[in-house]
């Protein structure tokens, strides 16, 4: 098993959420950290129809334990636990942890999600962090980020699998839509615009229904955390800059698929896109795992010029380019942006580039896995 960057508490004092997408690892790390635990798992047909006939049987079967840590998979298949839940963390004092890869049928039961009595965490797919020697862009960028899919030797059809199952466990057996034929049109326009500005009309004359309804599907993808919008940096704005937020798909094997690219090798427009993907999830994830406060957003101007990702009110600039010499006009953004917020202290461009290096501005440059030693490290965002 590879040791995953998450650090989850050897003997957690407060029950927690641990959210993360299907095949994301999150069984996997909660049996490696609590192998001694009651477990629940509502993935079982025969555990499911159980707890959802009868949800008290798990408050009589935990109070008859003296050892009161209980992990319950799939939390979001039986909200009407969570009750039982709140009752045992208040009048047993039990802990648990609760795994799931949907919040929006847990939230739409129980709003206030236990009333803040447990703590959330999130696990994304393999960073670089954890694959260390074994990491390996080129591989990452063509097979994704689940475990499952990047150890594969031939990934593609575990991953037409993956999406199938998504529409048809995720979606259809939750209702989370009516319309699934438009749905599934969506995620391949979604996909295609995968790292760019979201135009909710655009996507919607694509797909034949409004705009209402295709924010409606964006929010879907949230909350079953196959993606997250990056807003738009418009802070002290010297230029017209652009408000709309852009949308990243977690998982860039699935991004493939839905957009039909076949092998992506260096040097193309689809490697480039895959390649800044990467770098909004490696930032992703170091911020959910790292428990930061870290701000996260892109900058552009109304003239087109642009500067990836923006971090803690414009302290560090970084852009991704997929370029094995990195020139001046790769630079473009971050020099205006520095014009428009002289207080960044640091420019990154995470390259391809054989070395790190630095431009007589102060630019550094660095390769991908310098890029990657260092978030990991903690020494690129101190």
């Amino acid at each position: 098993m590879l040791d995953r960057s998450l650090i989850l508490p050897r003997d957690p004092d407060e029950s927690f959420f641990l959210w993360g997408p299907r095949q994301v690892g999150k069984s996997t790390l909660l049996r490696a950290v609590y192998p001694d635990a009651r477990r629940v798992d509502l993935l079982s047909s025969r555990e499911f129809v159980r707890y959802t006939r009868d949800p008290g049987i798990l408050r009589e079967e935990v109070g008859a334990e003296p050892q009161r840590f209980v992990v319950i998979d799939e939390v979001q298949k039986a909200p009407a636990l969570l009750d039982e839940v709140h009752w045992m963390i208040e009048n047993l004092g039990a802990r648990f942890a609760l795994c799931g890869s949907s919040a929006r049928k847990v939230r739409r039961g129980h709003a206030n999600l236990l009333g803040g009595r447990a703590v959330r965490y999130e696990l994304h797919g393999l960073v670089s962090g954890e694959l260390r020697a074994d990491f390996d862009i080129a591989r990452m960028l063509n097979h994704g980020y689940l475990p499952r899919h990047y150890l594969a030797e031939d990934p593609a059809q575990q991953i037409r699998a993956y999406v199938d199952d998504y529409l048809k466990e995720e979606i259809a057996a939750e209702g989370l839509t009516r319309n699934l034929p438009a749905f599934s049109d969506f995620l391949s326009a979604a996909a295609l615009g995968d790292g760019q500005m979201v135009s909710y009309s655009t996507i919607a004359r694509d797909c034949g229904v409004s705009a209402f309804t295709v924010k409606g599907y964006f929010q879907i993808l949230i909350d079953t955390l196959l993606g997250q919008y990056l807003p738009a940096y418009r802070k002290r704005p010297k230029r017209r800059v652009i408000q709309a937020p852009k949308f990243y798909f977690g998982d860039v094997g699935i991004v493939n698929h839905l957009a039909r690219r076949r092998s992506l090798e260096p040097g193309s427009a689809a490697f480039g896109s895959a390649f800044e993907n990467w770098v909004f999830h490696e930032l992703a994830s170091y911020r959910a795992y790292r428990g930061f406060r870290l701000e996260l957003a892109y900058w552009r101007l109304a003239s087109g010029i642009e500067v990836d990702f923006v971090i803690d009110d414009a302290r560090i600039a970084i852009e991704a380019k997929s370029t094995t010499a990195a020139r001046a006009d790769h630079l473009k953004g971050l020099r205006e942006m520095h014009r428009d917020h002289p207080s960044l202290t640091r420019r990154i461009a995470v390259t391809l580039d054989a070395r790190p290096r630095r431009t007589d501005d102060g630019i550094e440059i660095l390769p991908a896995a310098e890029f990657a030693a260092r978030l990991w490290s903690d020494t690129l965002l101190d």
